[in-house]
């Protein structure tokens, strides 16, 4: 892929002081189905033990990409792994979009999974997810950037080149492919979707690159994980898109379960994560190619802030009930 420009604004610092007054830090707002007595803005484990779901089967399902079935087999071993750990056996989910997945966790078909960055306040809110765990490098550095893109020749050289184009987001609860940069675009350059651009929803990350590459839309807004890893896969070449804008870094996937499981087997599982051996796994050799190397234990109180105060930008409001 060719750099045209590259731009690197600390998104969080501009939309931190643009809607300070409104949105330093966005405090919780969970369903009323739930309750956090601990104050870590997260859904309690029940304390009555006759709501404590303790199922034969755990269903497993990682955030939305172009092919599902790719992700199973990637999946897999980590999943022997789970299943070994919590004596259950274990299914993996290929679900088809952001809201697939939100909703089976807030119907109580899915128990353990990895939501998307913009995601994961909806199924925290809303379904009572609790996010405990997220890749990262060796190091222990993690996360992403969003870019916007186009294709080479498309005559867009710069963010302000998107006025009377078409831009592609990928779901109204992405992070990168969403909010950051509406965010962006309405702080920083006064740019409103349907006003000053055609906005486009491709549904997912995947489908906005390929969408860019084959000039089905003029650019689009991605993580730039993701195609890092369709460029490994050889799904798109390098010089098929060009980057004319790279955010700062956020918080990639978190890895969570639902909050009313056993309190022995939601601890079993947080275990098999990070006693996971990615040596030699399938798993390595897919989330490598984003330097993605161990699981790392995180809380969403800390290290989601930016995202929800992205989301206050927005006017992003989360009415479950």
């Amino acid at each position: 892929m060719h750099t045209v420009s590259l731009p690197r604004t600390l998104i969080s610092a501009a939309v931190v002081s643009a809607f300070a007054l409104i949105a330093v830090n966005a405090s919780a707002d969970l369903s009323a189905r739930y309750v956090d007595n601990d104050g870590d803005m997260l859904a309690d484990a029940p304390t009555d033990e006759s709501q404590w779901v303790d199922p034969d089967t755990l269903v497993f399902a990682y955030t939305p990409v172009e092919d599902p079935a790719v992700y199973a087999d990637v999946w897999a071993d980590f999943l022997d792994h789970l299943s070994e750990a919590t004596g259950k056996d274990v299914q993996f989910f290929p679900v088809q979009s952001n809201a697939a997945q939100q909703e089976a966790l807030r119907a109580g078909r899915l128990h353990v999974a990895g939501f998307n960055t913009g995601g994961v306040p909806v199924a925290v809110n809303c379904g009572g997810f609790r996010p405990f765990t997220i890749m990262a490098a060796d190091d222990g550095s993690y996360g992403y950037e969003m870019e916007i893109i186009t294709y080479p020749g498309s005559g867009i050289e710069s963010v302000e080149d998107l006025a009377g184009r078409q831009l592609a987001f990928t779901s109204e609860t992405s992070n990168s492919g969403f909010r950051a940069p509406s965010a962006l675009l309405r702080s920083e350059y006064g740019m409103e979707a349907g006003e000053d651009f055609e906005a486009a929803f491709s549904g997912s990350h995947d489908n906005s690159i390929l969408g860019v590459v084959n000039k089905d839309y003029d650019a689009a807004a991605i993580a730039n994980s993701v195609g890092t890893r369709m460029m490994a896969r050889g799904v798109v070449s390098e010089g098929d898109y060009d980057i004319i804008y790279t955010s700062e870094t956020f918080p990639t996937t978190a890895y969570g379960l639902a909050h009313n499981l056993k309190p022995e087997l939601a601890e079993q599982i947080q275990e098999a994560f990070f006693s996971y051996d990615w040596e030699g796994s399938a798993l390595q050799a897919e989330f490598a190619n984003s330097g993605e190397a161990q699981f790392i234990p995180i809380t969403y109180e800390e290290n989601w802030s930016v995202i929800r105060t992205i989301a206050d930008a927005n006017g992003v409001t989360y009415e479950c009930d």
